[in-house]
């Protein structure tokens, strides 16, 4: 009998073992891949990007956040201070990074929608470029004046103005900032004579009032405080919808008769666009969690900030709210920044 040969031929039938070894390879590559798409996120630390310097109350706001929100996820939240161009250069850099959630933005009124309105051109979109986490809380705003001026209330003040030939002068941080706005926004709404008088921070601004250099300012609460305190300025009126409970004795203008006046300052959270929505929804969850902590919550407000835990959708809305509401107060007032 012919023996049969049982050794494998080469051809048809035979395996390439370099076949083989590639498709292996590609199997471990594919593994790999969702083993990589599967990791939790985050899974490495997080860059907090501040558009503006050290110091002021965005930064410690920030600060205070990074921190909590790095005890949540498990994993260290950097803040980096990124200032210039009124907060424009930093908040470019983020809408130009990698939409993976591990660059993020503290989103400032006054960068995302007041900026777009003031100036003739931003390098950013306030809604296309970016998603909406949510917002971390309202700054609120305060009428303060010269001890010296004759008035202890806003109906008093704005009778006041009005008895002057060129009405009351108001400080603010600089033309098209929010405290800007908000006096002209009141201004349009009242008939209160406010001329606008620029400074390049607010801080001068309020030792001129204090010193009886300039008669009214609008800051943020915040800055104004110790100098309520001492008797330094008279607080007139916040601009809240709510009294605020580190100065209960002051009323708000709704109270003061100037009907739905609410004007907060606000700093949120943000990350670029088409960041996935998971990674939206963790973060968005670990800013409730962060924002619902007691003592979270009471540093904020040391700082002036009372903390609004949302969705990213509420978030998103806002924005879009105050661009169109700003985008009036500037036409109105004719402000622009070339």
């Amino acid at each position: 009998m012919k023996r049969l040969d049982t050794a494998p031929a080469r051809g048809f039938f035979a395996p390439d073992r370099r076949g083989l070894l590639q498709a292996g390879l590609a199997c471990v590559c594919a593994a790999s891949g969702i083993a990589q798409a599967q990791t939790p996120f985050p899974s490495r630390p997080i860059r907090l990007v501040v558009p503006f310097g050290t110091g002021g109350v965005t930064d410690t706001s920030a600060r205070l956040i990074a921190d909590k929100l790095g005890q949540v996820l498990g994993q260290p939240v950097v803040v980096d201070n990124r200032a210039g161009a009124a907060g424009n250069i930093g908040t470019q850099q983020v809408a130009q990074s990698d939409p993976d959630g591990y660059t993020l933005l503290l989103g400032y009124d006054g960068t995302m929608v007041v900026n777009p309105n003031v100036y003739a051109k931003v390098p950013f979109d306030p809604i296309k470029d970016f998603a909406p986490i949510g917002k971390i809380g309202n700054a609120v705003l305060v009428i303060v004046v010269n001890p010296q001026v004759p008035a202890h209330n806003f109906q008093e003040l704005m009778a006041w103005g009005k008895s002057q030939p060129g009405g009351i002068s108001f400080g603010t941080s600089g033309t098209g900032s929010t405290t800007h706005l908000a006096g002209e926004s009141l201004k349009q709404r009242t008939g209160i004579p406010l001329v606008h008088v620029p400074y390049k921070g607010g801080g001068q601004a309020l030792t001129d009032v204090v010193g009886g250099v300039l008669p009214m300012l609008f800051p943020a609460l915040a800055g104004a405080a110790p100098f309520i305190k001492s008797g330094q300025v008279r607080a007139i009126a916040v601009s809240s919808a709510e009294r605020t409970p580190a100065f209960p004795e002051i009323p708000t203008l709704l109270e003061s008769g100037v009907k739905d006046f609410v004007f907060d300052s606000w700093v949120g959270l943000l990350a670029p666009a088409k960041t996935p929505r998971p990674v939206v929804d963790r973060l968005d969850r670990a800013l409730q969690e962060v924002l619902r902590m007691p003592d979270t919550r009471e540093r904020l407000a040391a700082l002036g900030i009372v903390a609004t835990p949302g969705t990213p959708q509420e978030y998103g809305r806002q924005i879009a709210y105050d661009l169109d509401r700003y985008k009036a107060i500037v036409k109105t007032a004719n402000i622009r920044i070339d």
